[in-house]
């Protein structure tokens, strides 16, 4: 069913929670597992978290370690490394590959109308070309 399975990683601990359920799937569906990392362009909005990425090297250290962590679990994965704004990026990826799945984890904020700022997440649950798998 999930051939092909987009997963954004940045440098949030939720990451590594999400990364255990995303080669779990891989593992049941025996699809092809696509890593993703995004350099954020300097004209992104400010990030208020430690997930922001703005070097080219930190993301090839993230996608390195990445790698490495899911070849330990048995699964192999390839690995993309991008500049832009994130949202974006992922939905234009998704598109590019013909993602059946982008899966993704949520740092509670930015999916309620309160929020001043629109999370990645809920652009790319609005913006994606295929099914969002929101981790919690």
């Amino acid at each position: 069913m999930f051939k092909t399975i987009l997963f954004p990683i940045d440098m949030s601990p939720e990451t590594h929670h999400v990364a255990t359920l995303a080669a779990q799937l891989i593992k049941l569906h025996q699809g092809r597992l696509m890593l993703l990392s995004v350099v954020e362009s300097s004209d992104s909005e400010p990030a208020k978290d430690h997930g922001r990425q703005s070097s080219p090297e930190a993301v090839a250290r993230l996608l390195s370690q990445a790698k490495e962590m899911f070849a330990a679990q048995g699964v192999a994965v390839e690995t993309l490394e991008r500049e832009g704004h994130p949202a974006f990026v992922i939905c234009d990826v998704a598109d590019e590959m013909n993602a059946d799945l982008i899966v993704m984890g949520c740092r509670g904020i930015g999916l309620i109308d309160d929020s001043p700022v629109e999370s990645v997440t809920n652009r790319v649950i609005n913006l994606s070309p295929c099914p969002v798998l929101v981790v919690p």
